[in-house]
């Protein structure tokens, strides 16, 4: 039986191993430790950034910063439409509400100046936005430049979330380190990973002092449990820290295989009706760290060579993704857009037919840096008896 080719999967070896041994065999396993302390310095100092916590997944890191700047009930926050749910839960989790903002066609990435719009629109009707959450969709950095003038002007604090982005940069400055605080997932399948964990960095010393009370159940610095607000157990542990040193210190390889993947990709499709998001147009200052290689087929072409499935709702990425299935090779659709999620159907929106046209015609190959060359070769082969599988290669 042929393996399953993943669309991620973690690479781990020897520096990882030497890392957790260590961890084991120094008694530390409990939550905290010398290799969590550690973690939060050498992540901050590649990002450049002057505080980290590490935390329990990217969504706590959202979750922290969000209640520190002020989101409850009653209060609006902006964020992008096209996502992974956990920005969006993550605002209601506060009791706030989301608002949705559509993607820019390039890359996928929050339209920026929608952003500011609507934005501007819900202060012109009286509403509170604590926060504008923007999101480094597939590991490429959002329009900071237009971004972050324009929330400050409006005075609306910037939170990132660079979950998929560590890596990344915009105009030689790392993602993570645009707004008043950053989230960074290492979840299983991200550019690095602790297993699960994530981390929150910021520039903000109160922010990251308040967090880090809040993530240790909120206890007062007394000698016995005293708690004055609602706490969480968000820390991360010291040997799931450990594992990510060794995953930092090889970070720049794993990101270098992954974009060597991405342009044999880029190579082997340049006969077909596709578009890769960010990279046909990419901005001479912008960095990638290509976590995950997204195309977008063209839908008129798909239809053309009989690409989908007989059935009206079909799209061309159900196509794909069905095909590579069948190949026992994973292929995803982009993240199905939050305003389109029936949890968020009466949540307002700004624009959305981008998001939409993505979703119905994208999806993602497989990226993750421990794929073999024969693998990719799989992944690209043309199989001359499935006009399916053809529609991708």
């Amino acid at each position: 039986m042929t393996d399953r080719i993943l669309m991620s999967r973690a690479l781990v070896g020897e520096a990882e191993e030497r890392f957790v041994l260590d961890a084991l065999r120094s008694g530390w396993v409990a939550p905290l430790g010398p290799h969590v302390d550690a973690f939060e310095r050498e992540i901050a100092e590649r990002v450049g950034v002057a505080h980290a916590l590490a935390l329990s997944s990217g969504t706590a890191a959202l979750h922290l910063a969000l209640l520190h700047l002020g989101a409850r009930p009653g209060t609006k926050v902006v964020t992008s439409s096209m996502t992974f749910a956990a920005t969006a839960n993550a605002v209601v989790y506060t009791g706030a509400e989301p608002v949705f903002v559509d993607s820019q066609d390039s890359d996928g990435n929050v339209d920026a100046t929608l952003m500011l719009e609507a934005v501007a629109t819900l202060q012109s009707e009286g509403e509170d936005v604590v926060a504008a959450i923007p999101v480094d969709l597939f590991g490429r950095a959002v329009d900071y430049d237009v971004l972050v003038p324009g929330l400050a002007e409006l005075g609306v604090p910037l939170l990132e979330d660079a979950a998929e982005a560590l890596g990344a940069s915009l105009a030689g400055k790392a993602a993570g380190s645009f707004g008043r605080a950053a989230a960074l997932s290492f979840n299983g399948n991200k550019i690095m990973t602790t297993s699960g964990g994530g981390m929150l960095i910021s520039d903000d010393a109160e922010l990251i002092a308040h967090a880090r009370k809040l993530s240790t159940q909120s206890r007062e610095p007394v000698p016995w449990y005293e708690h004055t607000e609602i706490g969480y157990n968000y820390r991360l542990s010291n040997v799931l820290a450990a594992l990510g040193r060794g995953q930092l210190e090889r970070l720049d390889a794993m990101i270098a295989r992954r974009r060597e993947i991405r342009d044999r990709y880029a190579e082997a499709f340049s006969d077909l009706p596709v578009r890769f998001l960010g990279r046909d147009d990419e901005r001479s200052d912008t960095r990638d760290n290509c976590w995950l290689t997204t195309i977008v087929l063209d839908p008129s072409q798909a239809e053309a060579r009989g690409r989908t499935r007989p059935s009206l709702e079909a799209t061309p990425a159900d196509t794909v993704v069905d095909a590579m299935s069948e190949q026992q090779i994973e292929v995803r659709h982009l993240w199905k857009p939050m305003h389109l999620q029936p949890i968020f159907a009466s949540v307002r929106a700004f624009g959305g037919t981008v998001s939409e046209g993505l979703f119905r015609n994208g999806v993602t190959l497989p990226s993750g840096p421990a794929l073999t060359d024969d693998q990719i070769d799989r992944v690209i082969a043309r199989d001359a008896d499935d006009p399916d599988i053809d529609g991708v290669r």
